[in-house]
């Protein structure tokens, strides 16, 4: 089967509260995307082609400062994002070849993927043709009113945090992104999947595997990575 990954890190990382892109941070003297990248070139496996999804403006720099100075040589195609993560993620779905199978997305900020979920995505995707990873959630969730006064509990039980990597038959996400209004605001591709009718099995995540998107997560990602060592 051919393979290919889409990196979306075309966000603007306001909640970073510094004027550089998130997924080019310093993350154990790396930037937070080669992290991120790294964890398909050293998995073992054979994907056929990776895209990095970036803002316009940043493709130059991307291409220099991670790309060609720590992948030189490896088959990286970068491509132009849009304004939102789901223009981005289409815009790397249409840079793939028609030979491509399966599609595995993963958030350019999530440069902690332990290997094994990685193996389960693989195999889960073969099985089911849409998966999503995932972990339990550790606080009580509550539902909210206009008014801002609890409305109602949900089982605890039956909640998970939503994660990436999610993976999808090419045929299919594609069509998801194509066929489902744009009026639909989407923070991830499995809910468009969804959409579509098709079911969504959810596989194992992990808890060390964070989107860096605030300065604390950066010192816990600093943190797991020191702990790993």
């Amino acid at each position: 089967m051919k393979v290919g990954v889409i990196i979306p890190a075309a966000g603007q990382g306001r909640r970073m509260g510094r004027d550089m892109n998130k997924q080019y941070l310093l993350l154990n003297g790396r930037p937070i995307l080669a992290h991120t990248l790294s964890l398909f070139f050293s998995s073992g496996k054979k994907f056929d082609q990776i895209t990095v999804v970036v803002r316009p403006q940043e493709k130059e720099y991307c291409y220099q400062n991670v790309i060609q100075k720590y992948f030189p040589g490896k088959p990286i195609k970068l491509v132009s994002g849009g304004e939102t993560r789901r223009e981005s993620v289409y815009a790397g779905l249409k840079s793939f070849s028609p030979e491509i199978d399966y599609v595995i997305i993963h958030d350019g900020a999530r440069p902690l993927m332990p290997y094994p979920v990685l193996e389960r995505v693989l195999k889960g995707i073969v099985e089911y043709d849409a998966v999503t990873t995932g972990v339990r959630v550790k606080d009580t969730i509550k539902f909210i009113n206009g008014g801002g006064f609890v409305s109602n509990t949900p089982d605890r039980g039956k909640l998970i945090a939503v994660q990436t990597p999610q993976a999808f038959r090419y045929d299919i996400i594609k069509k998801a992104h194509e066929e489902i209004s744009s009026d639909i605001q989407v923070t991830d591709d499995a809910f468009l999947v969804e959409k579509l009718g098709y079911p969504v099995k959810v596989i194992k995540g992990s808890y060390d595997n964070i989107k860096v998107t605030t300065p604390v997560d950066l010192i816990i990602a600093e943190a797991i990575l020191k702990t790993g060592d």
